[in-house]
């Protein structure tokens, strides 16, 4: 009885101590790029940061060693993100999927196009180099990014540098994927690459014009109904996939429009927690 006693509470511990969030610098030793943004972080909304100088993540260990990890990148049109519903209010639900949660704080481009790419190459990075600290398998470290997050999630999936930073799977919500003026959204278009982007630059970042055989597979949601980002976006992005011969799960839901997240409000919120559940024990 008192060893299963000793046991038990040794369990909750171990549960406990992985629920706390482990937050580190990305560039502790300065990044290697500018955004050329000073002055201190702002919120210029209830839950959604701007003038973000110095990026940061945010880890959830699993408590289950050798687990998946994903990388979240909140949403906000590259000027601010959400990092609430789109960020750390989805930590608790990936934690009881045994899963590592990381929440990406990024830097805005403020018309400088590389510097959020090298701050997602710089989580993957790192988590890769903390896989055993943190419980994490790393050949099982995704990225997942919400409305502009999902425009830099799809960026990291199509534009990776090596090996090392090349996610496993992509997870995409309500995504910007093209920097096309028919169909884009201008306000992260203009803020990614600025109000006179060159025609090599609006091609570059159109990620459904970037995909081939080696883009990770992915997961794509969205609403039918969204007025924000045209769903052709995800669309075109996932049957770019489909035509390049990458896996790829498509859910479209017929009402919720844009930005819903983890919100309870939304009205599938259920059904694409469980459809990715599934897709994350089955298709990888």
């Amino acid at each position: 009885m008192k060893y299963l006693v000793l046991t038990t509470l040794l369990y909750m511990s171990t549960i406990l101590s992985a629920q706390q969030p482990i937050e580190r610098p990305l560039w502790p030793n300065g990044a290697p790029n500018s955004n050329e943004l000073t002055g201190t972080e702002q919120e210029l909304e209830p839950h959604r940061v701007s003038n973000v100088t110095q990026p940061t993540i945010t880890v959830y260990p699993s408590a289950r060693p050798n687990s998946k990890a994903i990388i979240m990148c909140p949403g906000g049109a590259y000027i601010r993100l959400a990092t609430d519903h789109e960020g750390h209010d989805m930590a608790p639900w990936f934690h009881a999927q045994n899963i590592t949660y990381v929440v990406l704080k990024y830097r805005m481009p403020n018309g400088h196009s590389d510097v959020p790419l090298s701050d997602a190459e710089q989580a993957i990075r790192m988590v890769r180099q903390q896989a055993a600290e943190w419980n994490v398998d790393p050949k099982q470290v995704g990225i997942m990014g919400a409305s502009a997050g999902g425009h830099l999630a799809s960026t990291l999936a199509t534009h990776y540098g090596s090996k090392e930073t090349r996610p496993d799977f992509q997870i995409l919500f309500y995504p910007v994927i093209t920097m096309d003026e028919g169909y884009t959204h201008m306000g992260s278009r203009i803020n990614l690459l600025g109000n006179r982007p060159t025609a090599e630059q609006l091609a570059l970042f159109s990620n459904e014009q970037r995909v081939d055989a080696q883009t990770p597979p992915a997961f794509i949601m969205l609403s039918s109904d969204d007025q924000a980002v045209p769903p052709a976006n995800g669309v075109n992005y996932y049957l770019a996939l489909v035509r390049n011969g990458v896996s790829a799960s498509l859910h479209a839901y017929p009402t919720g429009g844009h930005g819903w997240g983890f919100w309870d409000s939304f009205a599938y919120k259920r059904q694409w927690t469980g459809e990715l559940e599934k897709w994350l024990r089955s298709a990888l």
